[in-house]
């Protein structure tokens, strides 16, 4: 996932988490795996207050368009909503027209900034309205 986007954006303009953080009790992380159980899909929510962010939102190009994100988006929301959280937003770059139309099909809608973010021009914010 990172050799994908790093090289797509400035280095300022990288919001993503590391993998260290994946381990933190208010991160929620999930991997989806085929067949012979190599991973490949994943995804994370981190839960803040009463708010839900979508990250770390991968699936391998061999995978992607059978429907794995969009079920693997459902599957992180459900989680999060059982621990109480009502809403969810993300940040994805400009260059991943793919994922916003999937973030899209999922509810998803254009936002402005949210959080701790600038106004990035590199950056897409999406909230999924209640």
């Amino acid at each position: 996932m990172d050799a994908y986007q790093k090289p797509l954006y400035p280095p300022e303009c990288h919001y993503g988490i590391d993998l260290a953080a994946l381990a933190q009790p208010n991160v929620l992380f999930a991997v989806v795996r085929d067949e012979e159980a190599t991973a490949v899909a994943c995804g994370a929510i981190v839960l803040e207050d009463d708010l839900g962010e979508l990250k770390r939102m991968y699936v391998d190009p061999s995978h992607r368009g059978r429907g794995i994100a969009g079920l693997l988006i459902s599957f992180l929301e459900a989680e999060a909503r059982a621990k109480g959280c009502p809403r969810f937003v993300l940040e994805t770059g400009i260059y991943q027209s793919a994922a916003v139309s999937v973030y899209a099909r999922a509810g998803y809608v254009k936002c402005g900034p949210f959080g701790r973010y600038p106004d990035d021009p590199f950056s897409v914010f999406m909230v999924k309205p209640a």
